[in-house]
């Protein structure tokens, strides 16, 4: 494949060609940094490892650069940094038997810059191979402006498709932002009850992360359990994991419509849940 980044890569951990190892792509995560993927995929992941008929496809879009570092990587250099992230992302790839890792590798800047349209050449060139059946990326309430910046490009990719090329599904998951404040109707529930060992070793990958400063292990896994846990208030348990979505499909159904306006949707119909319960209960 030719990208618009001349130094993106494609990893195939059976080594199969890359061309033929994304062709194979039933689900397919977007996502901004390396780890992200794990964090806000871990649905799809699973729903393919070890399956002979559906296979996982990553996409990191930035290069990982600019991530805080403390203990041992406190004073490794941006450039150390992002091949760290690359082999540890590589890594995840092996663990979690992906069909295809594919690393944009652009700065942060670049996707932020609304007006530059090579990252999104590179997703639409990775769609239009892949074919997914399911997208999982970045929700556009997410508190990280990169994270928003690549669910944005993805929505613009995957708007550029023929309908006949397009997923059936495209969530947009928690990563940096919980989802717990949507309405129940609004909400998707991704069950992750299933193989906590993968998951657990997965997050524990990125050690330039986690040695680093940051706890996202046990932050991630510790949200899954309290998700499965208090998304029913009058029900016992029937998830030990569950991670939360919104559904984004509709804008890539109806590209005319405004992005900004559905996110809106959302929040209104949480503040008139919340404002009704408390004229209900006064």
């Amino acid at each position: 494949m030719n990208f618009r980044n001349p130094t993106a890569q494609i990893f195939v951990p059976d080594g199969l060609p890359p061309e033929e190892a994304l062709a194979r792509t039933t689900h397919l995560a977007v996502g901004a940094h390396q780890d992200d993927v794990e964090i806000l995929a871990a649905a799809g992941i699973l729903q393919c490892f070890q399956q002979p008929d559906r296979w996982f496809c990553a996409v990191v879009v930035t290069d990982g650069r600019g991530s805080p570092r403390d203990g041992p990587y406190r004073d490794y250099t941006d450039d150390q940094m992002r091949m760290v992230r690359i082999q540890e992302q590589k890594k995840a790839a092996v663990v979690g038997e992906y069909g295809a890792l594919v690393l944009l590798d652009w700065p942060s800047a670049t996707l932020k810059d609304g007006q530059n349209p090579d990252p999104v050449a590179d997703l639409e060139a990775v769609f239009r191979l892949a074919r997914p059946e399911v997208v999982y990326t970045h929700n556009l309430a997410d508190k990280h402006p990169t994270h928003v910046a690549v669910a944005l490009r993805t929505i613009q990719a995957l708007r550029q498709l023929p309908a006949d090329m397009q997923p059936r599904r495209l969530y947009g998951c928690e990563v940096w932002r919980d989802l717990d404040w949507l309405p129940d109707a609004d909400k998707v529930v991704l069950d992750l009850s299933a193989r906590e060992n993968l998951q657990v070793a997965l997050l524990g990958l990125y050690d330039s992360q986690i040695s680093g400063g940051k706890r996202y292990d046990l932050a991630t896994m510790g949200r899954r359990r309290a998700h499965a846990t208090y998304s029913e208030t009058h029900e016992v348990d029937i998830r030990t994991g569950a991670t939360f979505a919104m559904d984004l499909t509709p804008l890539i159904e109806n590209p005319a419509w405004d992005i900004a306006a559905y996110v809106r949707g959302f929040i209104d119909r949480f503040a008139g849940e919340v404002e009704e319960q408390l004229a209900r209960l006064l």
